[in-house]
């Protein structure tokens, strides 16, 4: 019978590795493998593979560490859903949002692990670390774009702007709006300086720039001022708030809402779904109409010009009823009242509040109808008339001359 033995460690003298229970006959390993580096194992696989070029070890090197590394990426990823709970609902997005980045970031570090043990010179093996290192700050700037945008669309469905909207959420809308896009912009510059600082030729040039603060300093510094007046412009709007989402405004005698606020302009949609774009600086610079400022009610005005010889307490009635009887009107404000007079008409003003803005605009127009409508069936002659005094002049000269026969 084949005698059985069972070692556990590695014989120094003959070089037989014994690990578990083997038959007598054991295979010979060199012992030396066993305490060589990276390094050292691919510098013995070259040197007994000497027929091989360099680079194809190294390629295959690269292409080994790259398949190890989306092996890993695919597990973690896979035990990272199963760890977390559904009701966890960022984190299982940001996962699915950055799978391509993360992917990509861990090849970069595998590679980054196999670079200096593969057998390259040292000018190509700095020149791909160099690359790998860019690589790497681009993507941290990328996933951090990433995760920014993610939260803040998560944030942003809590509220929704519609007609009516409370100011409140549109103000919180538009907060996280324009700080989301000034903070993309400030990790978008840093990436792009971070990843040129890394250059000799670009460092040496901003220390220089920054310690002259002479003539260059001046024209970088104009060529940079549109970037840095509406990057400070989006700052200060989101935290002074003179506009919001949603706010009915009038800009250039032209009215509209505030309809996108981005990191260099504002879009206004106008009454008649024409776009008005605006810089952000206008904003802080040059003053504007915001009728939604502290909350979206209105007061609608209506102007009419009748005769003196109009009864106003009818019309008045005659307007509480239209308000009460219009499903615009919000039961707040109707009154009517006589303003302005001249020789000819005098002036009456309807008050009429509504909810928004689009419907304080339709509340007029059908109170001015209905009134109208109502003072021609009702009293048509209280609209203005122009009044004139006729004179027969051939009687007057006929009376004067009367008048001075018997004189």
């Amino acid at each position: 019978m084949a005698s059985h033995t069972a070692c556990c460690v590695v014989s120094q003298e003959d070089g037989r590795l014994c690990g578990s229970p083997v038959k007598a006959a054991t295979i010979e390993v060199p012992a030396y493998y066993l305490s060589m580096n990276l390094q050292e194992i691919l510098e013995q696989i070259s040197r007994s593979a000497a027929w091989v070029p360099n680079w194809a070890i190294a390629g295959a090197s690269f292409c080994v560490a790259a398949a190890l590394a989306l092996l890993a990426h695919r597990t973690i990823v896979r035990v990272a859903h199963r760890l977390l709970p559904t009701s966890f609902e960022y984190g299982r997005t940001l996962l699915d949002r950055t799978h391509t980045l993360t992917r990509v970031g861990l090849v970069i570090v595998a590679l980054a692990f196999v670079l200096p043990a593969v057998p390259l010179g040292p000018h190509a093996t700095g020149v791909a670390a160099h690359m790998l290192f860019v690589a790497f700050i681009v993507l941290l700037g990328w996933s951090a774009t990433t995760a920014l945008t993610l939260a803040s669309d998560f944030y942003l469905r809590r509220s929704k702007i519609g007609e009516g909207s409370d100011p409140l959420a549109r103000k919180h809308i538009t907060q996280v709006r324009v700080l989301r896009r000034v903070i993309v912009t400030l990790v978008g510059v840093v990436t792009i300086a971070a990843a040129l600082m890394t250059f000799d030729s670009v460092k040496q040039y901003g220390v220089s720039l920054i310690a002259s603060a002479g003539a260059a300093g001046i024209v970088v510094g104009l060529a940079l001022r549109p970037l840095l007046t509406n990057l400070f412009a989006g700052i200060q709007l989101a935290i002074t708030q003179p506009i919001r989402i949603g706010d009915a405004v009038i800009v250039e005698n032209e009215w509209g809402w505030i309809e996108e606020i981005t990191g260099t302009y504002v879009v206004i949609k106008i009454w008649d779904w024409r776009r008005l774009v605006v810089p952000l600086s206008y904003f802080l610079e040059k003053p504007f109409q915001n009728w939604t400022r502290q909350s979206t009610d209105l007061i609608g005005t209506v102007l009419l010009w009748v005769d003196y010889t109009v009864p106003v307490a009818p019309i008045r009635r005659k307007l509480e009823e239209i308000a009460k009887a219009s499903k615009l009107w919000d039961g707040q404000v109707v009154n009517l009242q006589v303003v302005d007079s001249n020789e000819r008409a005098v002036q009456l003003r309807a008050l009429v509040s509504a909810r928004t803005s689009p419907q304080a605009w339709d509340l007029r127009c059908e109170v001015r109808e209905q009134l109208i409508l109502f003072l021609q069936e009702t009293f048509p002659n209280a609209l203005p008339k122009q009044r004139a005094e006729l004179i027969d002049l051939s009687r007057r000269r006929r009376t004067s001359s009367a008048g001075t026969v018997a004189e």
